[in-house]
């Protein structure tokens, strides 16, 4: 008995040193500069800096890996090219110090908390003073600090609430959500009728998207026959949801969330017979959702953000020409949107005469945005709001017949 009593005592003693290993570990690897924690620092190239150049630090933390993963990459890829095309032409100057640009990518998988901590670490270690978050969760946890610490968000998202913060460090890049609803309402009641089934992503952006649309479609005298959500990370197929929905006899669809599921709830509502239109949400890009299904023939009916390729700015067929060759892949908004601001981010630098210093940035963000060269015009942007939003007009098409049709609309 006294030798089993023994062993158990050793047993007993070596699992709690095996766990406590364990738990000391795994707080290494997920504690603020933890070792592991260097890990999710994304690969991008350094520049190469002359004698007599310095370095400034352009932050991002964004989703690099897990479901999000692809958006955030996107996002990515635009400033990356952005930054190695102003490195290869010499940089550029403020105060007559060319400086070149080092971006510093974090993986936050999405993750609010995740991108606070990765936040702080890019202003406290790396000692960026723009570090731009594409995701709505993000952008909110790091506006509550992001004023203190003194570093700019290149916020995009277009969720409204990001602007209804008054935060005076906060730079709103794409478009609101809070625009589309009504073009899309009008266009959609007057081709195809006033019974809507409502079928969105089950996120958080998701639920945001649908308590503006939803009253904007009964003001109008619209009528919402079902109601549900869609969780794009756990349904692959989409048959019941969408039968409960047509057996509701709706005119219209108002789906969305990644474009390829997004594009597969369509072709599932289209098998099972519905000749009727699609809302889409702005996250689900239309020429993503053609390259899934084969064609813009199996997207008749739709109405939703303009593909990037059909802008006429002086700078969007270079754009999309050099994007898809250097990354073998469709140029989308969140590239194109980011590649763009940071030219606009370079240019407010200039005209504050400082890399360094957030505030005389943000106060120099109209003139650089006049400065911007029109070569790197890939959206016509107008302007910046008193609350820090890029003011675009309406980029909104609809596929009738196979075919992209712009939907013009007053400018918001």
């Amino acid at each position: 008995m006294k030798i089993r009593k023994l062993q158990l005592l050793v047993l007993t003693v070596l699992l709690a040193f095996s766990l406590t290993g364990c738990l000391s570990q795994s707080m290494d690897s997920t504690s603020a500069g933890g070792g592991k924690k260097n890990e999710e620092e994304a690969k991008t190239e350094t520049p190469e800096v002359a004698e007599g150049e310095k370095v400034v630090n352009i932050g991002y933390s964004g989703p690099l890996s897990g479901p999000a993963a692809l958006y955030g990459q996107n996002v990515l890829n635009g400033i990356e090219m952005a930054a190695k095309e102003i490195n290869n032409s010499g940089g550029f100057k403020v105060g007559g110090q060319t400086y070149k640009i080092n971006l510093v990518a974090l993986d936050d998988k999405y993750l609010p908390n995740e991108t606070g901590t990765n936040a702080k670490r890019l202003v406290q270690e790396k000692d960026t003073s723009i570090v731009f978050i594409p995701h709505s969760g993000g952008v909110l946890a790091s506006q509550v600090f992001n004023e203190k610490d003194e570093f700019i968000i290149g916020a995009y998202t277009s969720e409204p609430r990001i602007e209804k913060q008054n935060n005076a460090l906060t730079v709103g890049i794409p478009p609101k959500y809070s625009n589309y609803p009504e073009m899309f309402s009008e266009y959609a009641m007057k081709k195809f009728g006033k019974r809507l089934a409502v079928l969105p992503t089950a996120t958080q952006y998701g639920k945001d998207w649908t308590e503006t649309l939803v009253p904007v479609w009964k003001k109008m005298g619209g009528e919402v026959v079902y109601k549900t959500e869609i969780d794009f990370n756990k349904e692959t197929d989409f048959y019941s949801t969408v039968t409960n929905a047509l057996d509701k006899k709706p005119d219209v669809l108002f789906v969305g969330g990644p474009s390829e599921p997004t594009a597969l709830v369509m072709k599932q509502a289209k098998q099972l017979g519905f000749k009727g239109g699609f809302m889409v949400m702005d996250q689900a890009k239309m020429e993503e959702m053609a390259k899934v299904l084969g064609g813009y023939d199996k997207l008749n009916g739709m109405i939703g953000v303009k593909p990037v390729r059909e802008n006429n700015e002086p700078g969007t067929a270079n754009f999309v020409k050099t994007y898809e060759s250097k990354y073998k892949k469709l140029a989308t908004s969140e590239s194109a949107f980011n590649y763009q601001s940071l030219y606009v981010f370079v240019e407010a630098m200039k005209a504050a005469g400082t890399v360094d210093e957030p505030k005389k940035i943000m106060a120099g963000m109209d003139e650089g945005i006049k400065n911007l060269p029109k070569e790197k015009s890939i959206y016509p942007l107008e302007g910046i709001t008193q609350k820090g939003g890029f003011i675009w007009p309406p980029h909104v098409a609809a596929v009738e017949d196979g075919k992209v049709v712009i939907i013009e609309g007053d400018k918001k």
